[in-house]
């Protein structure tokens, strides 16, 4: 990224595995800043108040909206996006068992929703029917996928289990 001037402030952080410098106003939000400015579109613009779940992001490992949070509140930290949710090794196990599952209709809300199911997995490779619930509560989905969603949540789960078993991890 290019400096407009030398006393511009710069927050520093990880996207994607990747160090950024992010210069400019401190205040923007880090959903304008990795559409706009990354090219990082995966993640969506849904309702900017927090009450969707579309633009949800990874922040050290944590769910978090990416709609309304400011990138100073970011030096330092670890962002995954939709598009590094699979750490360079191609697809998440989720983001298969979605597109087994045929999970998606619309897919406006699932870059999201596979952002938490992803956070829920990497603390719970067995979660219960009412876990998965609990973690995806936060996502607003109108076309109806629910079920097929906690089953590839379910599906993903077994995946991780087994290679963590057979020690090829994540």
């Amino acid at each position: 990224m290019t400096l407009p001037a030398d006393d511009a402030p710069a927050v520093a952080l990880i996207v994607n595995g990747t160090p950024a410098r992010l210069v400019g106003d401190p205040t923007r939000p880090l959903l304008a800043v990795l559409r706009e400015e990354l090219g990082l579109t995966g993640s969506r613009f849904g309702c900017g108040q927090e009450q969707c779940g579309a633009c949800m992001v990874l922040i050290d490992g944590e769910p978090a909206y990416s709609c309304s949070r400011e990138i100073s509140s970011l030096a330092g930290r670890s962002v995954v996006t939709i598009e590094g949710l699979g750490g360079g090794r191609g697809l998440h196990p989720l983001q298969q068992a979605l597109l087994d599952e045929q999970a998606g209709q619309c897919g406006y809300c699932l870059s999201g929703i596979m952002i938490s199911g992803a956070a829920l997995l990497a603390r719970n490779q067995s979660p219960t029917r009412p876990e998965i619930l609990e973690a995806l509560d936060r996502h607003l989905c109108r076309c109806g996928v629910h079920n097929r969603v906690v089953r590839a949540v379910q599906r993903a789960g077994a995946v991780l289990a087994a290679n963590a078993a057979d020690g090829a991890g994540a």
